[in-house]
C-alpha cells in the first residue's frame, strides 16, 4: 500500500467517526443521517441491534459496517505479518439471503473502491498471504452450531440480517465467540414481539436503532435520491391503507401514533414493522408493554426539569443479593414518582449487617416529623432478606447504654415481603386489580400487577420512571397468563432469570413498595413525642 493511504488508514483507525470518513471518503458510500448515526453506533458498541422499515437500507448498512471492520481492525507489525487478525461472519436464515442479498452489497462496496485489498471468492473476501484475516457469507444452520467454533480472532465481527428468523441456539453459539475486539449486529424488520432479536431490543446490552421509512430521503425530498430505497408515492399509499387518521386530541404514544404533513395517524400493525421499525402492539403476555415505560420515562424528565418537591412519604423497595449476587437493590419510590435505584455491592456474599445498616439510614433520613410522615420498608424476606428484615425488627427493642431506646420510632415500618404467599389481605380476603376483578394466584403477581396498573396510560398513569436499561428490560420481558381457575399468574422467576441472564433485581424492589400497606402518616398531637429519636 502507498504511503499517503497508510497514512488515511491510520487517521480511520483512530479517529471518532473514523468508520464514518472511511465509508464516505474511501468506499465512496452515500448514508442518508440515520444510517450513519447507526455506523457510529456500531463502531463504538460491542453489540448492536437495528430494528428498520421496508426498503431502508438495513442490509447496505450492514455490509458498509462489515467492510469498516474488515479493514479498520487488522493489526501488523512492521514487516507486515499480521498479529492482530480480523474475521468478519455475516449469516442469514436462508441460502438465498446470503446469496441475493448480503453478497451483492458486498461486492457492490468492494468493487467501487479505488484500491482494497485481497479479492472477492463467493460470498467471501480473502487475502492471498493472510488466511488468518477475511469476511465470509453463510447460511446459519441451528442444527450444526460447531461451524462458530472457528471464529475466535482477536478482532471478531458477527452481523446477522433478518435476525427474527433464527433460533436461540444459533446466538448462543455466536455469543460464545465475542470476546476481545467484538462485534455482534442485528438487522431486522420488527414483525414479531419475541425471539432473541425481540429481547435485544429490550436488552441493556445492546444499543438500539430505528430506521423509520418516514425518515427516508426518497420520502423526505419526494423525489428518487436512493434507488432501491422507499419512496414518497409508495409511502402515501401505506399511509392509506394501513392508518387511520385521528384527532390530536387522541394521540397515544403506545399506540405509534404519528404526525406526517400535519396530520395525525394510528398505525395498524403492518404500518409500526413495516414502516416505522416498531414491534406489533404488545400481546397480552407481556406485562407492561416497552410504550408504557418510555411514557413513564418522559414524565420523569419532564419533572427533573420542573423541579422536584417530596410530597408522599418514601416507600423504599429493598432486594436483598445472595451468595452468588453482587450487589442489593434499593428502590426509592414517592408516591408516583421513583426517584431512583441504588445498589449495594456485596462481592458475591451476603450483606445482611450492611444492607440493614443502609437500610435504617434511608428511613431515618427520609422521616419527616416535621410534615407527619413516616418513611418505610418493604424487604423481600424470601431467602437472603430474611436476616436483614429480622435485624430491623430486633434494632426497635435495642437498648443504648442510657436504657433508651433509639430505634422505638422503626416499629412497624419494615415489612417483610413474601412474594409465594397468598394473594389476601390481614382479613383473608382475597385482593383484587385496580378493577376489583381479577384475582392472583400469589402476592408475587398481586404486587407485579399492581406495578402495571400503575403504568397504565388507559388508567390515567402519573408514573414516573428514571431510565434504566435493566429496569426497562426486566418489566417488559415479564410475562403474565390466567390459570384455568381464572386467577392472573406472573412467569415464575428462574425461568425469567435464564432468558435474563440475571436477576430481576430491580423490578422486584420496585414491585416491593407496592405492597399492600398505607402510607403512615403522623397526627400532628404525637409529632412532638417522637422527634426525640432524630436528635
Amino acid at each position: 500500500m502507498e504511503p499517503e493511504y497508510i497514512e488515511m488508514f491510520d487517521n480511520w483507525i483512530h479517529h471518532d467517526r473514523g468508520w464514518n470518513m472511511f465509508a464516505r471518503d474511501y468506499l465512496g458510500v452515500n448514508l442518508d443521517e440515520e444510517q450513519d448515526e447507526a455506523l457510529y453506533t456500531i463502531r463504538h458498541n460491542a453489540k448492536t441491534a437495528i430494528a428498520s422499515g421496508t426498503s431502508r437500507g438495513k442490509d447496505y448498512l450492514m455490509a458498509v459496517a462489515a467492510v469498516c471492520f474488515l479493514y479498520l481492525t487488522p493489526e501488523f507489525d512492521e514487516n507486515g505479518k499480521l498479529i492482530g487478525n480480523t474475521k468478519v461472519a455475516l449469516t442469514a436464515p436462508t441460502g438465498r439471503q446470503v446469496k441475493d442479498i448480503m453478497r451483492p452489497e458486498i461486492a457492490r462496496i468492494f468493487n467501487q473502491s479505488p484500491y482494497l485489498p485481497g479479492y472477492l471468492s463467493g460470498n467471501d473476501i480473502r487475502f492471498e498471504e493472510y488466511e488468518e484475516w477475511f469476511l465470509t457469507g453463510f447460511k446459519a444452520d441451528d442444527t450444526n452450531t460447531e461451524a462458530w467454533t472457528g471464529f475466535h480472532a482477536a478482532n471478531v465481527f458477527f452481523g446477522v440480517t433478518e435476525a427474527t428468523g433464527l433460533p436461540q441456539k444459533v446466538f448462543d453459539a455466536i455469543e460464545g465467540n465475542l470476546q476481545g475486539n467484538s462485534r455482534l449486529v442485528l438487522v431486522f424488520n420488527p414483525n414479531i414481539n419475541h425471539g432473541y432479536a425481540a429481547s435485544a431490543f429490550k436488552s441493556p446490552d445492546f444499543k438500539k436503532i430505528r430506521l423509520n421509512s418516514l425518515h427516508a430521503p426518497n420520502v423526505v425530498a419526494k423525489k428518487i435520491i436512493h434507488p432501491g430505497q422507499v419512496d414518497y408515492e409508495w409511502l402515501k399509499g401505506r399511509l392509506e391503507n394501513w392508518c387511520a387518521i385521528i384527532p390530536k386530541s387522541e394521540y397515544r404514544a403506545e399506540e405509534g401514533d404519528f404526525e406526517f404533513e400535519g396530520l395525525w395517524y394510528r398505525p395498524n400493525d403492518l404500518f409500526r414493522a413495516k414502516i416505522l421499525g416498531l414491534f406489533p402492539k404488545v400481546s397480552e403476555g407481556v406485562l407492561v408493554p416497552p410504550e408504557w415505560i418510555t411514557l413513564a420515562n418522559e414524565r420523569w424528565k419532564l419533572q427533573q426539569e420542573q423541579g422536584w418537591k417530596i410530597n408522599k412519604p418514601l416507600r423504599l423497595g429493598v432486594d436483598v443479593a445472595g451468595m452468588g449476587r453482587d450487589s442489593s437493590c434499593f428502590c426509592f419510590r414517592f408516591g408516583d414518582y421513583v426517584e431512583k435505584f441504588t445498589s449495594m455491592q456485596g462481592g458475591g456474599t451476603a450483606n445482611h449487617m450492611e444492607v440493614t445498616g443502609n437500610t435504617l439510614a434511608i428511613l431515618k433520613k427520609h422521616t419527616d416529623t416535621f410534615n407527619g410522615t413516616y418513611a418505610q420498608a418493604f424487604i423481600d424476606t424470601i431467602g437472603e432478606g430474611a436476616g436483614s428484615y429480622s435485624r430491623l425488627v430486633e434494632l426497635v427493642d435495642e437498648l443504648d447504654k442510657n436504657g433508651h431506646k433509639p430505634n422505638a420510632w422503626l416499629k412497624d415500618k419494615a415489612h417483610s415481603c413474601k412474594f409465594s404467599e397468598a394473594a389476601t389481605d390481614g382479613a383473608g380476603n382475597s385482593l383484587k386489580d385496580s378493577t376489583n376483578v381479577f384475582e392472583f394466584l400469589n402476592m408475587r403477581a398481586w404486587a407485579y400487577w399492581a406495578v402495571r396498573d400503575w403504568l397504565d396510560p388507559n388508567k390515567e398513569s402519573n408514573a414516573k420512571l428514571p431510565v434504566d436499561d435493566q429496569l426497562f428490560q426486566e418489566l417488559s420481558e415479564t410475562q403474565w397468563k390466567f390459570r384455568s381457575d381464572g386467577k392472573i399468574q406472573i412467569e415464575a422467576k428462574e425461568d425469567l432469570k435464564k432468558r435474563l441472564k440475571r436477576s430481576p433485581d430491580k423490578s422486584d424492589a420496585l414491585a416491593n413498595t407496592f405492597w399492600p400497606i398505607s402510607d403512615i402518616l403522623i397526627s400532628k398531637k404525637k409529632k412532638s413525642n417522637i422527634g426525640q429519636f432524630f436528635h
